[in-house]
């Protein structure tokens, strides 16, 4: 197989011969059980921050997020949450000291602030089910990173990290909070993507 230079310009690849990281012929093709194909370099590189396909992102191995320390600890409550009538629900608390940002963060050395949050599921059996999927989350640093907040504009902070939750009871998808059908299809999802899942 001859071998080109890589090329970095954010073409898409040209054909399936194509590595879909570097778009250029593949180079010491190494094939993933998802059965997609990368130069062995190109998805060397890329499994070192992720450890995923870049293409169908699918898992290989344990993705440990950048989550300063915390705790994360969840009470049943009997309030209904609306859209869940017929259960209690379920409160989660997140709570964080302040620290100082380590390599992994934007800004190593730098201080952050402490912060709490309180999410909210419905005591359901799928609502259990994204519990134990938000633990395991958790424990593996995913839930939260250190950055800058979307919703402030303020850097250096504890924000969440792409797995929504519902911090209101009620006000709906625009108040982050319920009813909102949805959600408990849209938060498995977005953990998965993550590589969080009961099967693992």
């Amino acid at each position: 197989m001859e071998t080109t230079p890589n090329n970095h310009s954010g073409e898409v690849p040209k054909s399936m011969e194509d590595c879909a990281i570097c778009l250029d012929t593949v180079n010491e093709r190494k094939t993933l059980e998802c059965s997609h194909s990368f130069c062995s370099a190109c998805i060397d590189s890329v499994f070192k921050l992720k450890p995923a396909c870049p293409i169908c992102n699918t898992y290989y191995g344990e993705y440990t997020g950048t989550q300063p320390e915390g705790t994360m600890t969840e009470m049943r409550s009997r309030l209904c949450l609306p859209g869940f009538e017929h259960c209690g629900s379920i409160v989660i608390q997140y709570s964080f000291p302040a620290g100082i940002q380590g390599p992994e963060h934007p800004n190593p050395g730098t201080r952050y602030s402490s912060t709490s949050r309180t999410a909210f599921l419905p005591d359901s059996e799928e609502g259990q089910k994204i519990l134990k999927l938000l633990r395991k989350a958790f424990d593996r640093r995913l839930v939260f990173t250190v950055g800058r907040s979307v919703t402030t504009g303020l850097n250096n902070v504890i924000t969440w990290n792409d797995i929504h939750h519902k911090t209101n009871i009620k006000g709906g998808p625009q108040c982050f909070g319920y009813p909102d059908p949805d959600y408990l299809l849209r938060v498995q999802e977005e953990l998965r993507l993550k590589g969080v899942t009961l099967d693992d």
